[in-house]
Formats: C-alpha cells, sequence, structure tokens
C-alpha cells in the first residue's frame, strides 16, 4: 500500500483542530461536594440516611419540598385542597415538565410512585412516611386525588420529605428493583455514575423545567469518612463544599481567605437509645442514672468544638410543635445513688454501638465511654459503617436485637412533630419497621401521637404533642445529648449551596463565579 501524503494545509488545519478539542471552549463548572459517609441507595424511597437523600435531590424532586430554612415550598404541585373530612387531598401539578428520559411527569406519573410507595409488598424503607394512603387516582393529566385511609394532618409534610420523590414510570419499569442504581428523575441534573466507596456523579439536565437552571455542569458527590482528609480537600480545592467540617479545624479553615465557614441552625438531635425491654435498661433508675452520668456541656466542647447545645427535649426547638425543657443536669454523685438503689451499686457491664464511625462519632464514644466509667459503667464501644448499623440495627426485630445502648441522630425531615416523635417512640416503630432503637412503648404516648393526626385544630395538637414529650422526656428511654449547629465551608467561588437544618442540602441555585 502507497503511504500518501497530506497537502500542507490540511495538516496545519489538522493540528489547529487537535490543539480546539483538546482545550474546552469555556471553564467548566464542576462542583466537587465533600461528605462524610457512604451512600445506602440511590433510590430514596428505599433509604434510611439523610446524606442518600440529599444526594438524590440532584435528580428527583417531589411535589412539595422546603427551602433553606425548611419553610414548605410547592415543587411539582401547583397547589392543593384538602376535603372537610381530611381524607382526600386534590393536587394540581406542574405543567409541561419532563423526566430526563424524556417521558412526561402527569397524574400518573404519581399514581405510580405513589401506589408503589404506599404498598407493603414493595418492602421499601420509608413504607411508614406512605401507609396511611389508601388509593391514588388520575383525575385528569394534571390533577391527581389522594386518599387516606384515616385523617393524617401531617400528610402534605409527608409528601414534601426527601423521599417522597417522582421517579420516571418508563425508568421503575425498566429497572425494577435496580432503580437505586439507574436514578431517573426531573431534578436539574442527571446522573452519571456511582462507584460505590468513591463518588456520584451527576450532570446538566438540559430539559430541566425550571428556566435558567442549573448553573452548574456538574456535580460530584464524594464521600470522605476522615474529617481531616475533607477539611484538606476544600484548602487543596479538590473539594469546593464539605459537610461536616471537623469542629476542631473550624478555626483553621476560618483564617483561609480563600473559604467561607458557615455555622447554621439545625433540627439534628444526637441522643443515646436504651433498649428499655432489656435488663438494665428496663429500669427507670439506671436511665436516668446515665442522663446525670454525662457532662452534656464537656461533651459539646470535646466532641464539637462547642458546636451544638444540650438538649432540651426529645424533639429539638426548630420542630414544629416542639417542647422544652430544663436540660438534664451533670450530677455524677446522683447517678451512682440511683444505680445503688437499681440494685447495681458496682454498676455493670454493657455495649456501647454508634450508627457512624466518623470522628465526631468517634469523640462522642470515647467521651461516654469515660463518663460512663466514673459510675461504674464499663461500655465496650462500637462505631459501625452504613452496612453494620443496617444489618445489625435496622433489620432486627426485638428477639434478634444486639443492640443496648445506641448513640446516633435524627433529623425530622418534614419539619413537623409527628415525624420528630412517631418514628422514635411508638410502639409500632421498633425495628424492623422504623427506628425505635430502644423498643420504647407507652400506650398513653401511643394514644397521645395517633390523636394529634386526626385532628388540624392546632391548639388541640400542640396539647397532645405536648402531653407526649412529657412522658417521654420523664421515661427517658434516651440519655439525651445534643442539638448540632451544622458547621460547614465552601471556596468562596460557590454561590447559592447552603445546608438546610435537616442536614440535607439547598442548591438549586448553586453556580461557581
Amino acid at each position: 500500500m502507497t503511504q500518501q501524503t497530506l497537502p500542507r494545509r490540511a495538516l496545519v488545519a489538522g493540528a489547529v483542530l487537535a490543539m480546539l478539542a483538546a482545550a474546552p471552549a469555556w471553564a467548566a463548572k464542576d462542583a466537587t461536594i465533600a461528605v462524610g459517609s457512604n451512600f445506602t441507595s440511590l433510590d430514596p424511597y428505599d433509604a434510611n440516611d439523610s446524606l442518600s437523600q440529599a444526594v438524590a435531590k440532584s435528580f428527583y424532586q417531589g411535589l412539595f419540598g422546603f427551602d433553606k430554612d425548611m419553610k414548605l415550598v410547592n415543587v411539582l404541585a401547583d397547589s392543593y385542597q384538602v376535603s372537610s373530612d381530611g381524607l382526600a387531598y386534590t393536587i394540581k401539578l406542574h405543567p409541561g415538565v419532563k423526566f430526563q428520559d424524556g417521558t412526561d411527569f402527569n397524574a400518573e406519573a404519581v399514581k405510580v410512585n405513589l401506589d408503589r410507595a404506599s404498598n407493603p409488598d414493595s418492602r421499601l424503607k420509608r413504607y411508614n412516611l406512605f401507609k396511611m394512603i389508601a388509593s391514588t387516582e388520575v383525575v385528569d393529566p394534571a390533577t391527581v386525588k389522594i386518599t387516606l385511609k384515616a385523617p393524617f394532618s401531617a400528610f402534605i409534610n409527608n409528601l414534601a420529605h426527601p423521599s417522597a420523590v417522582m421517579i420516571s414510570p418508563a425508568a421503575l419499569a425498566k429497572y425494577g428493583k435496580e432503580i437505586g442504581f439507574h436514578p431517573v428523575g426531573t431534578g436539574p441534573y442527571q446522573f452519571v455514575a456511582w462507584n460505590q466507596t468513591d463518588y456520584v456523579k451527576v450532570k446538566k439536565f438540559d430539559g430541566y423545567w425550571k428556566p435558567g437552571l442549573p448553573k452548574l455542569d456538574s456535580i460530584t458527590w464524594r464521600p470522605v469518612v476522615d474529617n481531616n482528609t475533607r477539611a484538606a480537600m476544600l484548602q487543596t480545592g479538590e473539594a469546593d463544599f464539605a459537610y461536616p467540617i471537623p469542629y476542631e479545624q473550624a478555626a483553621i479553615l476560618k483564617k483561609n481567605a480563600k473559604l467561607d465557614l458557615v455555622t447554621t441552625p439545625s433540627i439534628l438531635q444526637r441522643y443515646i437509645s436504651f433498649n428499655v425491654t432489656q435488663k438494665p435498661f428496663d429500669n427507670l433508675k439506671v436511665r436516668q442514672a446515665i442522663n446525670y452520668a454525662i457532662n452534656k456541656e464537656a461533651l459539646i466542647k470535646v466532641a464539637f468544638s462547642g458546636y451544638a447545645v444540650p438538649a432540651e427535649g426529645p424533639v429539638p426547638p426548630g420542630i414544629d410543635y416542639a417542647a422544652q425543657y430544663k436540660p438534664w443536669p451533670y450530677d455524677p454523685a446522683k447517678a451512682r445513688e440511683l444505680l445503688k438503689e437499681a440494685g447495681y451499686p458496682n454498676g455493670f457491664t454493657t455495649t456501647l454501638w454508634s450508627s457512624h464511625n466518623h470522628s465526631t462519632a468517634q469523640k462522642v464514644l470515647q467521651f461516654t465511654q469515660q463518663q460512663l466509667a466514673q459510675v461504674g459503667i464499663k461500655a465496650t464501644v462500637t462505631a459501625m459503617d452504613a452496612g453494620q448499623r443496617a444489618a445489625q440495627v435496622e433489620a432486627v426485630g426485638q428477639k434478634e436485637a444486639g443492640v443496648r445502648m445506641f448513640y446516633t441522630g435524627w433529623s425530622a425531615s418534614t419539619g413537623e412533630a409527628d415525624w420528630a416523635l412517631t418514628p422514635l417512640f411508638a410502639s409500632q416503630s421498633a425495628p424492623p419497621k422504623q427506628f425505635n432503637t430502644a423498643f420504647y412503648s407507652n400506650p398513653q404516648v401511643d394514644k397521645d401521637l395517633s390523636d394529634a393526626l386526626a385532628t388540624t385544630d392546632r391548639a388541640a395538637k400542640a396539647k397532645l404533642y405536648k402531653d407526649a414529650q412529657d412522658k417521654i422526656w420523664a421515661d427517658a428511654p434516651w440519655a439525651f445529648l445534643a442539638t448540632e449547629r451544622l458547621v460547614s465551608a465552601h471556596n468562596k467561588r460557590l454561590t447559592g449551596f447552603y445546608m438546610m437544618p435537616d442536614t440535607l442540602f439547598s442548591f438549586d441555585d448553586a453556580d461557581i463565579k
């Protein structure tokens, strides 16, 4: 075969084209977000952790949601009406919205998603948010009617929860139970890839229904368990935003002229649940003793570097209908006296597990272990990753539960007291159904929570929720520790990216300048 020589003009043109191809015509707006733990699922209906749902906000939206201050807003819904008996919700949908696969978002799509979510046979982890739905009907393409089994006055708040998203029915039909690896929604970004140990990457959805958005070209969500590494990535420019910020490094990052350190209020409650069905935690005096044995102010300084306040009740102040109490005081002498009265004059041996294994959680475990030792309680501590937590705590019933003391947190992402109380304290909410890891049961609390959902009268609801919280505070199924302040940081090029009080992110208007 004869070798042919291209004319010189063609060679020059080829070289120019190669150079143009190698250099982008404009700087891509790519944001890297460093977060504190791995993601468990990209199907929000089947994710127990807030972080997975926070990431899913890239590509998914619900009918309702919250703004960055946790105020209820319309998203894919334009309006709603409730019947006089509190059973039927008629919702008008925003017109002209497309899923990322090109299919239409409409009333049929809402029906498909809510039928799936409210069907116990789907075995979705967030079933309890939707189990009150009796039926979902298509009135017309832009109108859907949802009928409840019984009045449930917090229902719109439930539909605003980050799990209550609209997934493409075509994608659900195609992927079935694997939808968590192939998300398709109406959100501002399209799913690109999920490397389960390293990152989730999303790119701008050009067909997004809100004009001019999104402003970023891509977001890479990167789990970085080690606090110090997360902070270092900000300083080197490997990350544009990081949460949570290691408290001990907050002052250092604050001095960096290229970064903004941001502290915001939260509804994130930190606590240790006691398995009240097991000795010695079936004894109220033991539970009281542990509450007295832990110095909350010192814990906040040691583990949170001051970025928290002692718990003032079972529900943090930012939640609607929260009641406030005087925090449990630090009194180790009183703790020892109560242990003696309970029949444990020399203390006892137990286990203390944590739902997370990041540095802050480990500090909480170590500090608590030392505090308990001072009153004679010897605790073996274990910091769990997401897989361990799911297998050993969330997926087991009372008889199989190995958990005794369990350090974790809860953020009621509906913004309303029902979701702050029912999943954690109602008798029917014990694992594997929900998150009552104390296996706490008080019939009057159950009745209060149930009655509160049957009324839309604010004064009546407030009275019922107050009574429930009074009883929970007195029964002490938890060691009530602290309500966190949220500390995040970002480089000054990144704007419009916020932490929300429920530890999720608001990034609709995120941009890189």
